[in-house]
């Protein structure tokens, strides 16, 4: 948080984007969805999409935010886990 602020600090405005729904947007490999499927008395199910609570979903999105907005990352926003801070 002391990064965070040290960045933003100077600046005239300043937004705040809560990603609740993050785990819902991104994406699973078809190779990789035998890894998180799971097993009921209706079949074998897989989840196409990044399920919450699958271990190191926080770094996942924080990695895709930072390839997404690539060079505008520590110059206008800051994204940390589920949080994006937009300034100027």
């Amino acid at each position: 948080m002391e990064q965070i602020l040290n960045i933003v600090v100077g600046s005239k405005r300043f937004s705040l984007i809560d990603g609740f729904s993050r785990y819902n947007q991104i994406w699973v490999k078809n190779e990789n969805q035998f890894k998180i499927s799971f097993i009921a008395k209706w079949g074998t199910f897989a989840f196409q999409i990044m399920p919450f609570g699958l271990s190191n979903t926080g770094a996942t999105f924080q990695r895709a935010m930072d390839h997404a907005f690539g060079e505008l990352v520590n110059k206008i926003l800051l994204v940390y886990l589920d949080d994006i801070t937009i300034f100027s």
